[in-house]
């Protein structure tokens, strides 16, 4: 099961979160979002974590060439592309990338079978409100290549065995309060994700 811890806007909370087992951190580029981190106070951070540690951008609404841009400047590894954009975005888009399907239905899980997607549930703010999915969307659906979003906790994480997630994307369920991470809750969220199947 792969971890990332979303919504990084310290160097503390970032190492924190690689010692608790984390593989990945996202940094949100998304200045409405109260997590939010400019490219280079990103950049810094990055620059001092260890190896073998992905780092992820969340984009909204911004053209290719500026997150690609944005990546480059920041040393982000994998763009998050958390709204709709049309085949003409991705393929200019440089940077290596994973759609998010803010999920509205069980159709929209169906129709990501088979991809490398983030699913998360929809809101107009664009994530970061903690709003949990509909489990029943994901029966009898491969889920094997699916990161899922979205009200997860280490109290709940347990209602995802047997699913078969690729991984789990955390950032409030994680937080003592907006923007800042508390250290036992990153722990424990780790622990609980590592036991699923």
């Amino acid at each position: 099961m792969r971890i990332k811890i979303c919504g990084i806007t310290n160097l503390e909370d970032a190492l924190d979160a690689i010692d608790s087992g984390a593989d990945a951190l996202g940094f949100v580029f998304y200045e409405k979002s109260d997590r939010y981190i400019s490219p280079n106070e990103a950049k810094k951070i990055i620059e001092q974590l260890p190896p073998f540690v992905q780092c992820v951008g969340l984009f909204v609404n911004l053209p290719a060439a500026q997150v690609d841009f944005i990546c480059k400047r920041a040393s982000i590894d994998i763009a998050q592309i958390h709204f709709e954009a049309d085949e003409k975005f991705f393929n200019s888009l440089q940077t290596r990338h994973i759609k998010v399907i803010r999920a509205q239905s069980k159709d929209d899980i169906i129709n990501s079978q088979g991809k490398y997607v983030l699913v998360d549930a929809f809101v107009p703010e664009f994530g970061g409100e903690g709003k949990r999915l509909e489990l029943d969307w994901f029966k009898d659906v491969d889920c094997s290549k699916m990161i899922i979003a979205g009200g997860l906790d280490s109290a709940n994480l347990h209602e995802l065995d047997g699913f078969n997630f690729y991984g789990v994307d955390v950032s409030s369920g994680v937080e003592a309060s907006r923007g800042k991470k508390d250290k036992q809750k990153i722990i424990s969220f780790c622990e609980e994700a590592n036991e699923l199947s």
